[in-house]
């Protein structure tokens, strides 16, 4: 049984070491593709940033570490640049990633308040800072947890009391993502217009009505830390109405995290940082061809087949977005 167990251990062993060097080999040969995609998404105007958690396999235990993505999608402002996502991976969440991560790059990025952005917004940084957009989706959410009727509901007596005042900025809040949904996906100027006459004086009305109540509450209060997380930034919160390419949600860097979050207990942990690095290069490459709607699988069998032999100059044919319409034509004719 000692044997048996060893053999298959052995097995599972080669397997992994047989997987990691194929996932390498991909790596090495997408390469060229990878460098097209980096480079189209840090030419963004407007950046989506997010992180999430990673385990990676470190001496005799896991670290947590960070995959960050960075997504260009301009369809929100009806932008004709094709969708993409950048990842990377970090053994750690220090200030220096993101800034390392967006070293030359300059423009408008949709986040939350991590505060290891903070030196990307400084005036001094080189080449300029970046226009700082935080997210409504968070500021919602922490008035939402003290105004939650059906999990207060839940909870019986052992409920704590809805907060009013919380119940009032999630209703204000509403009605400006009210406005978003119905001028989504129009130019950056009709949404400003529009933001202007319709989203600036329910804007202008919550600043003034939070300001206000702020002042008569404690700090300990819960409701006045949710007020004072959009306060104290007020700028970078109301950024949406001067610019129409601002997004009042992060949602599309959280919608580019969810399937790490969703597949970290089957894959458990990354084997190495290196490990981590090639997931994060192939994360790139699946999610840039599922945000053009192309199946990651077939886009990347038939680019593996092809890149060896496609010259330098003719590589973006090989993007997804440019990929699929020759691929689907030659589909056609083989039928």
């Amino acid at each position: 049984m000692g044997l048996v167990r060893e053999a298959r251990a052995g097995v599972k062993v080669h397997s992994i070491v047989v997987d990691h060097v194929r996932v390498g080999a991909c790596a090495h040969a997408l390469r060229p593709l990878h460098d097209l995609i980096t480079a189209h998404v840090l030419a963004a105007e407007r950046l989506h940033g997010d992180d999430t958690t990673v385990p990676i396999l470190a001496k005799g235990r896991t670290v947590t570490g960070r995959i960050w993505t960075y997504v260009r999608d301009d369809r929100p402002f009806d932008g004709q640049a094709p969708p993409a996502a950048l990842y990377h991976a970090s053994p750690d969440r220090t200030a220096e990633q993101p800034e390392e991560h967006l070293k030359g790059w300059t423009g408008i990025l949709q986040a939350d308040a991590y505060p290891g952005y903070g030196r990307l917004y400084a005036a001094d940084r080189s080449p300029g800072p970046l226009t700082q957009a935080l997210c409504w989706v968070h500021a919602r959410r922490k008035f939402f947890e003290l105004a939650d009727l059906a999990k207060n509901a839940r909870r019986g007596k052992n409920a704590a009391s809805i907060s009013p005042m919380a119940l009032e900025a999630v209703k204000c809040i509403d009605a400006l993502f009210a406005i978003e949904r119905e001028i989504n996906g129009l130019p950056a100027a009709e949404r400003l217009a529009i933001r202007r006459e319709r989203s600036l004086p329910l804007l202008v009305d919550l600043e003034s009505w939070m300001r206000t109540e702020r002042a008569r509450l404690s700090r300990h209060a819960d409701v006045a830390k949710a007020m004072d997380y959009m306060l104290t930034k007020w700028d970078a919160f109301a950024g949406f109405t001067t610019d129409g390419r601002v997004c009042l949600s992060n949602n599309a860097a959280e919608r580019a995290l969810r399937g790490i979050a969703l597949g970290r207990r089957s894959w458990t942990f990354a084997g190495s940082q290196r490990g981590a690095d090639r997931c994060a290069f192939m994360l790139t490459m699946i999610a840039t061809a599922k945000l053009n709607d192309i199946d990651p699988q077939a886009w990347l069998a038939n680019v593996l087949s092809r890149i060896a032999d496609t010259p330098q100059s003719r590589l973006e044919e090989l993007l997804p977005w440019n990929w699929a319409k020759p691929f689907a034509r030659d589909q056609r004719a083989a039928a």
